[in-house]
């Protein structure tokens, strides 16, 4: 075969791509590039012999010397099949390995000068047992890899040269070309082995992983498998016992809704862990209802789901003014947060408390204020609340567990940002079940509510954006931690003026409406609201004006509809004949001065009211008797009084032994309602004097304030409220502590026309103002060490 020509022997030569050809290997090969296809003629003119070469790069269509090894393999040409496509099948047998010598310059297909380079035969005991550690390894190889035959096996192991072994073996092998030209490479037999076993050890390696894997991979199949077709027999089973959804349909629903439900990334991680659990367990379980409650509770919540506010504040301001009439104070305070939301854009909600009197439309004002925000407006009552678990719900592992109000509103509401309005937050009470006041600490307040914490839910919940109100009827009753965290605003009984404009603007229509009655049909006069208002309510609010409306409307629709085409129209003389003799009487002043009766001003918690002080004087031996169902704080300010009529006993005229020979009953009528607080002080006193001096008071005046022992007037709170209710009372002079001055700017002006405010500083001015006959009667001077003493502020 011409294989024993000196050096430098010329062949055509054909690159091959992703191949390479060993020495005696056999193999067909399809050529389709012009250059190789020539090469392969010239071949096949010639002696058929090639040299057979493989491309470092695969994808180079013109390979240049430098992309070409210089190692290659001397071939010959056995077959050549052209084939329909343009291509030429060829089956090449390696012969010997060459090394490129140098390139001829040929245009039409590559030719090298090469240089043979025979096999060397060697043989030692070392090169035998490497022969026998590698097809042992092979045969390891063969086990592991199912794509070498083991037919394949028997064939090399008939082979007794080291060379030829180690080039069979690495032709079986799937190695990267690179590893498969170091082979070829590697002329030293002893050295092909060495390599050769280092590349079965890799692909052992490499195998055995991959084993490891597939089985990994099999086994969840078949888990995989298994759970399903367990799944299909159970909904099977399920089916022809009748329940068609049964617990795996539950899980289905329950994923498809977290998949659709917006929910916080730690939500999601909680509800997917519930459903696993949910999944695993028996549907007669009890505890199965519990988990799926609990995952409804998590995907029903407004996570992220917030409202857009309208920050119109004309449009705010218009809606706030439709619906309450006054209450300047609480709209500023909502056009404040909407303008500051307006250019801050993120503010943390703020929590307003309102205080007033009952039925002053402080729960009615929350939603308007929703209603201005263009926000979901939700509304619980916390009156009579005692449980703590109200506030912050129950565990889960109690029975019946369920959220606390808070976030059950939340739910209600659909967005996490609504006005939230808690009522009545001064009604709560604690006993053994916890204290709910305290449980609202963490809710009220913008610092730590963005992370409440209900003991249902668990997962940390976001506040942060609820705008909340709350209501109360007085600060007393509300623990000062929790008041604290609450910006209060007050809003005081509404004057007669302010009545008559909500009833014809608001209660009227409103009432009408809900009786089914038009205008047309029913018309009630504004003379006769302001009756109704004067002798058939006392309040501070319009509540009850409203009920007495209703009656009216009631009586209206029984004529209407005995007599369709009538029309009934409520003038102020009707109202008796519809609503009974008048309950109150309006004015309720004395019709002539009195000695010893006072009328004193009084806070409440349903507004201001009169309080008439009558004292009487009798012989007795100085005892000093108090009736009315007084407080502790009243019957001090009585004793006060007492001790600073004693003291001025020689300057005002009475007996300097009155209180030797005198008893002495000081009685305030309507004796069942509970009365306290210091105000009354100079109203006793005033009184007291009266009595032992025996000279009237004056029945147009009024008064109140607290009295030191020395006669000293220290203010007073609530003066606006009190001085409603002496206006109601037909009271034309209120005689009011000095310190209170600051006060009067809140008086509506309507009350300041038609009563006459006075300032009083010491009991001196209260007498002068309050006793008729001490009209022109001088009164002792003041000790000079009464001067410059420190009033308290109270």
């Amino acid at each position: 075969m011409g294989l024993n020509k000196p050096k430098g022997r010329r062949l055509p030569l054909l690159p091959l791509r992703g191949l390479l050809v060993y020495p005696s290997m056999v193999l067909h090969l399809d050529v389709g590039r012009e250059k190789s296809v020539k090469a392969l003629e010239k071949a096949m003119i010639e002696d058929n012999m090639i040299l057979l070469c493989t491309q470092s790069e695969v994808n180079i269509e013109e390979p240049s010397q430098d992309d070409i090894y210089q190692i290659g393999t001397v071939s010959k040409v056995r077959q050549m099949l052209k084939l329909p496509n343009g291509t030429i099948r060829v089956l090449v047998e390696g012969v010997v390995r060459a090394e490129i010598v140098e390139y001829v310059p040929n245009a039409e297909y590559y030719e090298v000068s090469v240089r043979e380079m025979p096999e060397q035969q060697t043989a030692d005991s070392e090169i035998d047992a490497l022969m026998r550690t590698v097809l042992a390894q092979f045969e390891h190889y063969i086990n592991l890899s199912k794509k070498v035959t083991p037919e394949t096996l028997a064939a090399v192991t008939d082979i007794d040269e080291p060379g030829r072994l180690a080039d069979v073996i690495c032709s079986h092998l799937s190695l990267k070309i690179k590893d498969k030209q170091d082979i070829l490479e590697t002329i030293d037999v002893r050295q092909r082995l060495e390599k050769l076993l280092g590349f079965l050890n890799n692909e052992r390696e490499v195998l055995e992983l991959e084993r490891k894997i597939n089985q990994r991979v099999k086994k969840q199949m078949e888990k995989t498998q298994k759970e399903y077709y367990l799944r299909e027999q159970m909904k099977a089973i399920q089916k022809e016992l009748g329940d068609k959804e049964g617990r795996a349909g539950e899980v289905e629903e329950l994923r498809a809704k977290l998949k659709e439900t917006d929910v916080p990334e730690a939500v999601a991680e909680k509800v997917e862990k519930e459903i696993d659990r949910l999944e695993k367990m028996p549907a007669t379980s009890a505890e199965g209802g519990v988990i799926r409650a609990y995952v409804d509770w998590l995907l029903a919540l407004p996570w992220n789901k917030t409202t857009e506010d309208d920050l119109d504040l004309e449009k705010a301001e218009r809606i706030l003014d439709e619906d309450h009439y006054g209450m300047e104070k609480p709209k500023e305070r909502v056009l404040e947060y909407l303008a500051v939301q307006k250019l801050v854009k993120k503010l943390k909600g703020p929590i307003l408390c309102l205080v007033g009197p009952p039925g002053v439309g402080k729960t009615s004002l929350g939603r308007s204020i929703a209603k201005s925000l263009e926000r979901k407006f939700v509304r619980i009552s916390l009156g009579g609340v005692r449980d703590e678990a109200e506030i912050r719900g129950h565990r889960r592992t109690y029975v019946g567990a369920m959220p606390g109000r808070i976030i059950q509103g939340l739910k209600n509401a659909g967005s996490n940002n609504p006005v939230f309005l808690l009522d009545e937050i001064d009604k709560m009470a604690m006993d053994f079940r916890g204290d709910p006041a305290s449980a609202l600490l963490e809710v009220l307040d913008p610092e730590q509510n963005n992370t409440f914490s209900d003991h249902y839910i668990e997962t940390p919940f976001d506040l942060s954006k609820v705008m909340f109100v709350t209501t109360a009827n007085a600060l007393h009753n509300i623990p000062r931690p929790l008041l604290d965290r609450m910006e209060v605003l007050y809003i005081p009984g509404y004057t007669e003026l302010e009545k008559l404009h909500i009833a014809e603007r608001h209660l009227v229509s409103k009432q009408r409406k809900d009786h089914g009655l038009t205008e047309e049909q029913f018309e009630i006069k504004s003379e006769a609201i302001q009756r109704v208002v004067r002798e058939y309510t006392r309040e501070a609010g319009v509540r009850n004006l409203e009920q007495q409306i209703a009656s009216l409307c009631r009586k209206a629709a029984k004529t209407i509809v005995a007599d369709p085409e009538r029309k009934v129209t409520v003038e102020a003389a009707d109202v008796p004949e519809y609503l009974g003799p008048p309950k109150f009487r309006f004015g309720l002043a004395e019709e002539e001065d009195q000695v010893g009766v006072v009328c004193g001003l009084a806070w409440t918690e349903v507004g201001g009211d009169t309080l008439h002080i009558e004292v009487t004087v009798l012989p007795g031996s100085g005892k000093l008797t108090l009736t009315g169902k007084l407080g502790d704080v009243m019957k001090e300010s009585a004793q006060a009084a007492f001790s600073y009529a004693r003291s001025k006993s020689d300057s005002l005229g009475i007996p300097p032994d009155f209180h030797e020979k005198k008893d002495i009953h000081i009685h305030i009528p309507e004796g069942a309602i509970p009365k306290d607080g210091p105000s009354a002080g100079i109203t006793i006193a005033t009184a007291l004097i009266s009595a032992l001096t025996e000279r009237p008071v004056r029945r147009e005046v009024a008064m109140t304030g607290e009295i030191t022992l020395r006669g000293r007037v220290l203010p007073i709170g609530g003066l606006k409220e009190k001085s409603l209710a002496a206006h109601r009372a037909g009271i034309k002079k209120i005689l009011f502590p000095q310190d209170n001055e600051k006060d009067l700017g809140e008086i509506p002006d309507s009350v300041k026309q038609e009563v006459e405010f006075v300032p009083v500083s010491h009991m001196d001015d209260v007498l002068k103002h309050a006793l008729a006959a001490l009209e022109d009667v001088s009164i002792a001077e003041r000790r000079p060490e009464e001067e410059g003493v420190e009033v308290p502020q109270h």
